[in-house]
C-alpha cells in the first residue's frame, strides 16, 4: 500500500519549469525572463503566477483597448493585446501589451508573431526580469532599449505606462523623449488625447492604496 501511495505520488508530481519556457523576449540577442523566474525555477512560485498580469494592470490595458476602440477608425486600425508578439530580427522577438497597427500595412493574420511594426505600441509596467549586468540602469535602461528598438523597426510612437510611479513615458523618432505624472492629459494619437488618471477615475476604480 505505502509503495502504490508512493507512485501515484511521483506520477502525479509535475516536471520542473525548464528556464527556455520562461523567456519573456528577446532583445539584442539577450534573452530576458518573466519577473520572478527565480523563483518559479526554485519552485517557490508557479509558471502562471510569474507570467500572469496584476488585476490593476489587466484592468488598465482592458479600458486602453476600450477607450481606442470607441474612439479610432477600426476599418482603418487594428488595435491587438495580450502580449501581441513581434519579430524585428533573428535576435529580436519583443511581447507588446498593446499595439496599434495600421490594416494597409499587415500581412494575412496567422499563427505567427507580427512582423511589420505598428503604428504606436503601449506598454504597461514592465514584465521581465532586469538584470543589473544587462542594463546597469535597470528599468530605465531597458525601456530605453526597447522603445529605440521599437523605433528603429518603424513604430511612430511608444508609450510606457507605469503603475507604480504612476508615470506615463513617451518616445517617438521626431520629438524629444519625455515622462509626465498619469494626470496629464497627452496625445495618445492624431486627434485623441488621453488621461490615464482620468480613464481610471471614470471607471470607478480605486487605485489608491496600490503600490
Amino acid at each position: 500500500m505505502v509503495a502504490t501511495a508512493e507512485k501515484s505520488r511521483k506520477k502525479l508530481s509535475k516536471p520542473p519549469i525548464s528556464l527556455e519556457s520562461l523567456v519573456y523576449e528577446t532583445l539584442g540577442g539577450k534573452p530576458l525572463y518573466y519577473r520572478g523566474y527565480k523563483e518559479a525555477l526554485a519552485g517557490k512560485k508557479t509558471k502562471e503566477e510569474i507570467m500572469s498580469c496584476s488585476s490593476f494592470q489587466s484592468t488598465l490595458v482592458t479600458l486602453l483597448v476600450l477607450f481606442l476602440g470607441s474612439r479610432i477608425n477600426r476599418k482603418k486600425y487594428l488595435i491587438n493585446s495580450n502580449e501581441a508578439g513581434l519579430h524585428l530580427s533573428k535576435n529580436n522577438n519583443l511581447g507588446l501589451d498593446l499595439a496599434i497597427f495600421d490594416k494597409e500595412n499587415l500581412p494575412q493574420i496567422n499563427e505567427k508573431f507580427f512582423d511589420v511594426p505598428p503604428k504606436i505600441v503601449i506598454e504597461v509596467d514592465i514584465k521581465a526580469e532586469i538584470e543589473l549586468s544587462d542594463f546597469p540602469a535597470k528599468e530605465m535602461d531597458y525601456i530605453f532599449e526597447k522603445s529605440q528598438k521599437l523605433l528603429d523597426f518603424g513604430v511612430e510612437k511608444v508609450i510606457w505606462i507605469t503603475t507604480r510611479t504612476r508615470k506615463v513615458f513617451l518616445a517617438t523618432k521626431t520629438d524629444t523623449w519625455i515622462i509626465i505624472d498619469w494626470h496629464m492629459d497627452f496625445e495618445l494619437m492624431e486627434g485623441h488625447q488621453l488621461n490615464i488618471k482620468q480613464l481610471l477615475d471614470d471607471e470607478g476604480i480605486d487605485y489608491q492604496g496600490i503600490q
